[in-house]
Parts: C-alpha cells; structure tokens; sequence
C-alpha cells in the first residue's frame, strides 16, 4: 500500500506580514494512520524540501497526540524535511493520494499544475483522493473525466466560513473554502465548527477541520482494504 501525502510550500499569510504553511495536527495524524496500518509513505511538496509549518499548528494549545509523537520521531521528521518535488511524481505505484491542510494550500496547490495533474490521474484510476480542512481547495480548478469539476454532485466538506471567520482570516485568504465547493457544484456539508467531520463520496475523502485529520485517514484506508 504506497499513498502519496502532499503539502504546501507556500508561507506568507497574504500580506499580513504573518507566516502560514502547513497544518501539524492534519499532517501527522494523518501520517500515523496510514504507517500504522503498514502503508508506504511518500511526501511531496510543489518546492520539495522542508515545507513551511503553520508556526500557530506548533503552539502548546495545538498539541495532540500525533503532534507530540512526530515531535519524537526524527526518522519522520526526517522524511518531512526532504519531500520530493511534485512536479517529478506520477500516480505510478501510488494507491492513494492524500492532502493535508493548512492555509498555505490556498495560495499554491489550489493552482498549482502538477497537483492538478496528480488529483485528476487519481480520479480517472478510480483511486482514493483525501483533504482535510483548508486542503479541499486543491479542488478549485480540478475536473472528473466527464470534464466537470471534480466536487460536482459529489458530498463534500472543508474548512467553514464561519470557522474562518473564528480566525480573524475571512478577509486575508483569497477565497473561501466552502464557497468555492458550492460553486464548484459540491453539495457541501459541515457538522459543528472545530468538531471532527468527514465525508466519504465514492472514492473522494474530505474533513472539515484539523479535528477531522485522524477520521479522514482512517477513512481513505477503508477504501484501501
């Protein structure tokens, strides 16, 4: 079982003058899945390299379980810290393909090509494809093999607006994750705010939020088994 983890390598906060990236918690939970389970991980980045961490996913009030055991296991961090470069990747050999969040996705995986390419060869082999809390915004600009967006008619969730609006960033992100999955033609759902929530449609995972991260893995390894 080999499944392909992507991150960002974006980390300005629009022009707050702020640091983003990647988010921890939907990183490592996510990762201790899927190794746990005995899944063979490889961890790409559209820079390759060390992606950028969330500085806000490091703080003391953001520690869980998985954070504190990545925290512990240099072998990981050591695989985290040279992700390979997107643009290199194929879906060969791969099973999966799983996009952690952060608001750093926003500003570059969402168009970025490669990612483009990736989600869309998933999708035409009929393989799992997972995102959790900002990372559906890699959907923005992806389609099925019927040519329509990826998310259409398709139950979905993600980050809420009014999650975003909790973290003062409604104004400084460039769009919305829930809007654009509605616009998109998703047919968008969400369960309490911070609360884990996740979606399976088909072969398309989506969590809501960093509280999501454990559930979405665990779901994408159903569809595995």
């Amino acid at each position: 079982m080999n499944i392909l983890m992507v991150l960002t390598s974006h980390d300005t906060l629009g022009d707050t003058g702020e640091k983003t990236g990647f988010w921890l918690e939907e990183f490592a939970a996510p990762y201790y899945v899927f190794k746990d389970a005995g899944a063979s991980i490889t961890i790409a980045s559209p820079k390759g390299g060390q992606p950028p961490l969330d500085p806000k996913s490091d703080s003391d009030d953001a520690q869980t379980d998985a954070t504190k055991r990545f925290k512990a296991d240099t072998e990981s961090q050591e695989a985290l810290a040279n992700t390979k470069v997107l643009s290199e990747i194929t879906t060969d050999g791969f099973d999966a393909i799983f996009y952690p969040g952060g608001h750093g996705p926003l500003w570059d995986l969402a168009t970025d090509a490669d990612s483009k390419r990736l989600i869309e060869g998933f999708a035409a082999a009929d393989r799992p494809i997972g995102a959790v809390c900002h990372a559906p915004a890699v959907f923005k600009n992806t389609n099925g093999t019927d040519g329509k967006p990826l998310v259409a008619g398709k139950r979905v969730t993600g980050f809420t607006n009014t999650e975003e609006e909790g973290v003062n960033l409604t104004d400084v992100v460039p769009f919305l994750v829930e809007d654009m999955l509605k616009e998109n033609g998703g047919n968008y759902e969400k369960g309490d705010d911070w609360a884990s929530f996740v979606l399976t449609d088909g072969k398309l995972v989506t969590g809501q939020n960093p509280a999501s991260s454990e559930e979405a893995a665990k779901e994408m390894l159903a569809l595995l088994k």
